[in-house]
């Protein structure tokens, strides 16, 4: 079999999946649909947006499919109607057993990670937030338990001291691309070699969560350690963003996200801040964790666009006893 008789269905939404799907249609593999979220109502107007992925189809010319449910007949029908022998899914949601079984040679997904590390929604976020130095990209075929089949290849990538989840998101993205083009050869010559996910834990590791990351999950806790919440804040810039409360001691309070500090800086000898309070001059602000200082540079006050922080100290003024909550 080659390329070009290999059917393909390629289930995906946002952009971190259209680096790989743009990538087989470039390369000269047979997609021959695509499916994506239904288009959703965004913005002041409500309008309804399209995802990345299927503006990227419409424009190349790719059939595709927008089901509400997974599970409806009429979907599974249109299916398997293309005669697929492959799905790829990247960045979508999960799959009924009804589809992922579908297609004689399997279901493969590219997760962000090198599983079973970091299986879940956010796997880029976590292993920022939790300060490691390495991840990477994984392919593996779809069973029943999110996450956990057996991988078919992996490639590793390091995560700077100063990486954010975007600068990751977009380096991984690229690798990933290349990976699921290897992936597909590899299916289409028959040298792949899956391998259980237990025979890559070593004695008594577990696997790592990754779960999804709610608006709880971004707000900074000042009494936590300093290298800690470092992590924490470039592990959600720019998206979602970690974010705390401007209060004063008039009972004025703002939300503010923040999107990037400076390394940690220790307490001096004789300084013992609580935790959240603001130390600031005309061009910096500071604010106290539990063991040291963090240097704010970029932030952005509810309804307002982000900046850097001498801007927003230049139009925001600290009533006296500000501090974060």
């Amino acid at each position: 079999m080659t390329k070009e008789e290999l059917k393909i269905i390629f289930f995906g939404t946002p952009d971190f999946a259209v680096e790989s799907l743009s990538r087989l249609v470039d390369g000269g593999y047979n997609v021959a649909a695509v499916v994506t979220m239904p288009d959703k109502p965004a913005g002041r107007g409500r309008q309804l947006q399209e995802s990345d992925v299927k503006r990227y189809a419409v424009e190349h010319g790719l059939p595709v499919l927008q089901p509400v449910s997974l599970k409806d007949e009429a979907f599974i029908e249109e299916l398997r109607s293309f005669n697929a022998q492959l799905f790829i899914v990247i960045a979508f949601r999960m799959l009924p057993e009804a589809v992922w079984q579908m297609p004689p040679l399997g279901t493969f997904n590219l997760h962000a990670s090198l599983l079973p590390r970091y299986r879940g929604a956010a796997p880029i976020n976590w292993a920022v937030m939790n300060g490691d130095t390495e991840t990477g990209v994984t392919t593996f075929f779809l069973k029943h338990e999110i996450d956990t089949g057996d991988v078919i290849q992996q490639r590793s990538c390091p995560i700077g001291r100063h990486d954010n989840v975007e600068v990751i998101h977009d380096r991984l993205m690229v690798m990933g691309a290349d990976m699921v083009l290897e992936t597909v050869d590899a299916i289409i010559a028959g040298t792949f070699k899956p391998i259980p996910q237990d025979q890559l834990l070593t004695a008594g590791q577990q696997p790592t969560p990754a779960p999804k990351i709610f608006k709880d999950t971004c707000r900074i806790d000042w009494n936590r350690p300093a290298e800690a919440l470092y992590n924490h804040i470039r592990g959600l810039s720019p998206y979602p963003a970690a974010w705390t409360t401007l209060a004063s001691d008039n009972s004025n309070e703002t939300t503010v996200k923040i999107y990037a500090t400076a390394e940690p800086e220790a307490f001096a000898a004789d300084e013992t801040p609580t935790p959240g309070t603001l130390l600031a001059d005309r061009k910096t602000l500071r604010v106290a964790c539990a063991d040291g200082w963090l240097q704010v540079l970029s932030l952005q006050q509810s309804g307002k666009k982000r900046m850097d922080t001498d801007a927003f100290l230049r139009g925001f003024t600290l009533a006296p006893g500000t501090h974060c909550l």
